[in-house]
């Protein structure tokens, strides 16, 4: 027995996220199937991040175990083969000792959020950034993200059904940039609440569009209250971006 690290990428509008459910399609439900037609073995594979419907991902890791005899290549094409038509792809995939584990071992997980403001809507872009009309003034966006950089209660911006056993999350970056009339949001921590990226996005949002000053915003977020926040901004426009281990 062997365990595998597989690193991989993955358009999320087609898929209901990442974990098995018993309707619908979800990445985790295709890799395991692609990884049964290659092997004739029943696995669970471990994920780093899961990720919700529509949600996208440059660089997930996942964990998997195989009795087969094989290589890495060998899984990587045979796995790319079988998730076809999919569009999941298998990047890359490194044999790793029998105690890694993609979730528990991770240091921090990083995800960027892209934002178009413009009027005119998205074609190219449509499911893969949020299509904001009202202009966004970057600066106040900016003061009132570095807000909140470091340990701080995130129930703001913690949804509904949220499984942590804590809202406090030390959050290590929240960099805001724009590149013409893409606003990226790039946020990296240990750990995030359920929503927590998309809830911070869309509560800064109101700050980009005037609605709400950086005072206002961090009224809000000392509130500690989700009904005090913004917007849950959507999910395409979310991307897990990537993750560190020891």
């Amino acid at each position: 027995m062997k365990r595998w690290k597989l690193t991989l990428e993955y358009d999320g509008s087609g898929f209901c996220g990442w974990q098995r459910q018993a309707q619908g399609t979800t990445v985790q439900q295709t890799i395991e199937e692609a990884i049964q037609k290659f092997s004739g073995e029943t696995v669970t594979s471990h994920v780093a991040g899961r990720t919700d419907a529509g949600v996208h991902a440059v660089a997930q890791v996942a964990h998997f175990d195989l009795d087969k005899d094989t290589t890495d290549d060998v899984i990587r094409d045979a796995l790319n083969f079988h998730v076809r038509p999919h569009k999941v792809v298998i990047l890359n995939v490194e044999e790793v000792s029998a105690e890694f584990h993609a979730r528990f071992d991770a240091l921090n997980r990083s995800y960027r959020y892209h934002v178009v403001n413009r009027r005119a809507p998205l074609a190219l872009l449509a499911d893969k950034a949020w299509h904001v009309p009202k202009p966004l003034a970057l600066q106040p966006m900016q003061e009132a993200a570095r807000l909140l950089i470091g340990k701080h209660d995130f129930s703001t911006f913690r949804a509904q059904g949220c499984q942590s056993n804590s809202p406090i999350k030390t959050l290590d970056r929240l960099d805001i940039s724009s590149d013409d009339e893409k606003i990226i949001f790039h946020t990296t921590a240990r750990s995030f609440l359920y929503h927590q990226v998309r809830n911070m996005v869309g509560t800064l949002i109101m700050v980009g569009n005037g609605q709400w000053s950086a005072s206002d915003f961090k009224s809000a977020f000392e509130t500690c209250d989700r009904t005090k926040g913004g917007p849950t901004a959507p999910p395409h426009g979310l991307f897990f971006w990537g993750v560190t281990y020891p």
